[in-house]
């Protein structure tokens, strides 16, 4: 059996990601491209959207794709217990940028730390996702909270 198929396919797809800035599928991109936009009041729109693309680390960007929930006019990103590189560069600095369809949007991200708000969020997030998030200890989870900076 030949190996060359299976490398022309990781050529390929190695290929397609060093051409998108983004992030692309699982693998995580650099900065975002599109034009910026206003910060909504108002994010219920993106109860119709899945996934969302998140810019980290304003010196360096590093971009990933990602859920997103919106609830009491603000945009919520959950990493459950996973310290994930993104949730570390927003903990050093908080600014960060999403793409959203073709826009894009400069906020900021703060840690919830209150049981309530991240109740709320877990139900809100059950009704977009048809699944609860498997943490719901608020002192274990990163649920950050993201606002216009």
């Amino acid at each position: 059996m030949s190996r060359t198929p299976s490398l022309l396919v990781l050529a390929a797809v190695a290929l397609l990601a060093a051409a998108c800035s983004g992030p692309f599928l699982l693998l995580p991109g650099g900065e975002l491209e599109g034009e910026v936009a206003p910060v909504p009041t108002d994010w219920s729109f993106t109860d119709e959207i899945s996934t969302i693309q998140i810019e980290t680390n304003p010196s360096d960007p590093y971009s990933v794709n990602i859920w997103a929930t919106a609830m009491d006019g603000a945009l919520y990103l959950h990493a459950g217990a996973n310290r994930a590189t993104w949730v570390e560069y927003l903990e050093a600095d908080p600014r960060l940028r999403i793409k959203v369809e073709e826009a894009l949007y400069e906020l900021a991200a703060t840690r919830v730390t209150e049981e309530a708000e991240f109740g709320r969020f877990a139900d809100a997030y059950e009704r977009k996702y048809g699944v609860r998030p498997r943490n719901e200890n608020v002192s274990e989870v990163y649920l950050l909270r993201l606002e216009a900076r």
